[in-house]
């Protein structure tokens, strides 16, 4: 997203990038960036939580008018859940690895049959 942003940003459009991998999308050098210490995968806020999301969007449009420059970040100003989503973070408990290791078996047979009707 990071690159399509930097080329639609070298055609004339404006664009606001809302993410978590704050590495990432710095080193790739978008114009305007909203960095939410989230999840990969929920940059606007947590599921259900409309009062968080819309004020991360919000925050995201005024960026076009508050950027200074090329390469501004500005960091949301919330918490993922007491900001503890890391301590769990793909997080395997001993006691879930079986049904991990079943569901993830399900998940190659239901592929290689997915490949084959499409062979």
């Amino acid at each position: 997203m990071s690159l399509v942003a930097r080329v639609l940003e070298d055609a004339g459009i404006p664009t606001v990038i809302l993410g978590s991998a704050i590495d990432i999308v710095e080193h790739c050098g978008v114009p305007r960036f909203l960095f939410t210490d989230f999840p990969l995968g929920n940059p606007c806020g947590a599921p259900w939580d409309r009062d968080m999301q819309r004020a991360i969007l919000g925050q995201a449009l005024d960026l076009f008018e508050q950027a200074d420059g090329p390469r501004t970040t500005v960091r949301a100003p919330f918490a993922w859940d007491g900001d503890r989503w890391r301590d769990q973070y793909m997080e395997i408990r001993p006691e879930d690895r079986e049904e991990l290791i079943r569901k993830g078996e399900e998940n190659r047979k239901a592929r290689a049959a997915k490949r084959s009707r499409q062979t």
